[in-house]
Protein backbone atom coordinates (compact mmCIF):
# COMPACT_ATOMS: atom_id res chain seq x y z
CA UNK A 1 0.00 0.00 0.00
CA UNK A 2 0.98 3.41 -0.92
CA UNK A 3 1.32 5.89 2.20
CA UNK A 4 -0.58 9.06 1.85
CA UNK A 5 1.12 11.97 0.71
CA UNK A 6 -1.58 14.36 1.64
CA UNK A 7 -1.23 14.79 4.93
CA UNK A 8 -1.78 18.65 6.37
CA UNK A 9 -5.65 20.15 5.55
CA UNK A 10 -6.73 23.76 6.64
CA UNK A 11 -10.78 23.66 6.59
CA UNK A 12 -12.59 26.32 6.85
CA UNK A 13 -16.62 26.92 7.34
CA UNK A 14 -18.64 29.25 8.97
CA UNK A 15 -21.23 26.75 10.63
CA UNK A 16 -18.99 25.03 14.08
CA UNK A 17 -20.96 22.04 13.80
CA UNK A 18 -20.02 21.25 10.22
CA UNK A 19 -16.11 22.31 10.95
CA UNK A 20 -16.14 19.91 13.83
CA UNK A 21 -17.80 17.22 11.89
CA UNK A 22 -15.62 17.43 9.02
CA UNK A 23 -12.09 17.88 11.08
CA UNK A 24 -13.12 14.96 13.16
CA UNK A 25 -13.82 12.93 10.26
CA UNK A 26 -10.72 14.11 8.40
CA UNK A 27 -8.29 12.92 11.69
CA UNK A 28 -9.86 10.09 11.84
CA UNK A 29 -8.85 9.43 8.34
CA UNK A 30 -5.29 10.05 9.53
CA UNK A 31 -4.96 13.62 8.49
CA UNK A 32 -3.84 16.43 9.99
CA UNK A 33 -6.50 19.43 10.21
CA UNK A 34 -6.29 23.01 11.00
CA UNK A 35 -9.58 24.60 11.34
CA UNK A 36 -11.09 28.07 10.74
CA UNK A 37 -14.36 29.65 11.04
CA UNK A 38 -13.13 32.86 8.93
CA UNK A 39 -11.32 33.64 5.90
CA UNK A 40 -9.36 36.33 6.84
CA UNK A 41 -6.32 34.70 8.09
CA UNK A 42 -6.00 31.58 5.78
CA UNK A 43 -4.21 33.24 2.53
CA UNK A 44 -1.80 34.22 5.31
CA UNK A 45 -1.66 30.93 7.25
CA UNK A 46 -0.98 28.95 3.73
CA UNK A 47 1.47 30.38 2.34
CA UNK A 48 3.69 30.48 5.91
CA UNK A 49 2.26 26.74 6.83
CA UNK A 50 2.02 25.18 3.46
CA UNK A 51 -0.92 22.75 3.54
CA UNK A 52 -1.65 19.85 1.70
CA UNK A 53 -4.57 20.95 0.56
CA UNK A 54 -7.82 23.62 1.17
CA UNK A 55 -11.31 22.66 2.14
CA UNK A 56 -12.92 25.98 1.51
CA UNK A 57 -16.66 27.33 1.82
CA UNK A 58 -17.67 30.16 -0.24
CA UNK A 59 -20.09 31.55 2.38
CA UNK A 60 -17.55 32.79 5.34
CA UNK A 61 -18.93 35.94 7.52
CA UNK A 62 -15.94 37.90 7.08
CA UNK A 63 -14.85 37.47 3.50
CA UNK A 64 -16.21 35.54 0.52
CA UNK A 65 -14.89 32.65 -0.22
CA UNK A 66 -14.51 33.05 -3.64
CA UNK A 67 -11.83 36.16 -3.39
CA UNK A 68 -9.89 33.44 -0.80
CA UNK A 69 -9.54 31.36 -3.46
CA UNK A 70 -8.97 34.03 -5.83
CA UNK A 71 -5.53 35.36 -3.43
CA UNK A 72 -4.46 31.96 -2.65
CA UNK A 73 -4.43 31.43 -6.78
CA UNK A 74 -2.65 34.61 -7.17
CA UNK A 75 0.06 34.40 -4.27
CA UNK A 76 3.12 32.30 -5.97
CA UNK A 77 3.56 30.57 -2.62
CA UNK A 78 -0.03 29.33 -2.67
CA UNK A 79 -1.04 28.98 -5.76
CA UNK A 80 -0.17 24.60 -6.11
CA UNK A 81 -2.39 24.25 -3.17
CA UNK A 82 -5.55 22.48 -4.25
CA UNK A 83 -8.67 24.32 -2.90
CA UNK A 84 -11.94 22.35 -2.65
CA UNK A 85 -14.88 24.50 -2.75
CA UNK A 86 -17.51 22.67 -0.26
CA UNK A 87 -20.23 24.83 -0.29
CA UNK A 88 -24.09 25.58 -0.40
CA UNK A 89 -23.94 27.28 -3.49
CA UNK A 90 -25.31 25.09 -6.09
CA UNK A 91 -26.84 27.30 -9.52
CA UNK A 92 -24.87 26.66 -12.69
CA UNK A 93 -23.76 30.48 -12.51
CA UNK A 94 -22.59 29.66 -8.73
CA UNK A 95 -20.46 26.18 -9.42
CA UNK A 96 -19.35 28.13 -12.55
CA UNK A 97 -17.84 30.96 -10.62
CA UNK A 98 -16.28 28.98 -8.68
CA UNK A 99 -14.67 26.72 -11.27
CA UNK A 100 -13.21 30.01 -12.75
CA UNK A 101 -12.04 31.73 -9.54
CA UNK A 102 -9.47 28.30 -9.89
CA UNK A 103 -11.18 25.78 -7.71
CA UNK A 104 -9.25 22.20 -8.18
CA UNK A 105 -12.90 20.91 -7.31
CA UNK A 106 -16.20 21.54 -5.91
CA UNK A 107 -18.58 19.74 -4.12
CA UNK A 108 -22.04 20.92 -3.00
CA UNK A 109 -23.74 20.54 0.49
CA UNK A 110 -25.25 18.38 1.62
CA UNK A 111 -22.32 16.47 0.77
CA UNK A 112 -20.81 12.95 1.29
CA UNK A 113 -17.88 12.75 3.34
CA UNK A 114 -16.53 9.67 1.01
CA UNK A 115 -16.15 12.62 -1.90
CA UNK A 116 -13.51 14.63 -0.33
CA UNK A 117 -12.00 12.08 0.95
CA UNK A 118 -11.52 10.28 -2.45
CA UNK A 119 -10.60 13.64 -3.91
CA UNK A 120 -7.53 14.00 -1.22
CA UNK A 121 -6.41 10.62 -1.63
CA UNK A 122 -6.41 11.11 -5.76
CA UNK A 123 -4.16 14.23 -4.64
CA UNK A 124 -1.74 12.27 -2.62
CA UNK A 125 -1.05 9.85 -5.63
CA UNK A 126 -0.03 12.79 -8.17
CA UNK A 127 1.64 14.78 -5.76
Amino acid sequence: MTQRTVTRVFVVDDDPHLLELLALNLRADGLEVEAFDHGLDVCERAAIEAPDVIVLDVMLPDRDGLSVLRELKHDPDTRDIPVVLLTAKATDEEVWAGWSAGADYYITKPFELDELLRFIDRLGRYT
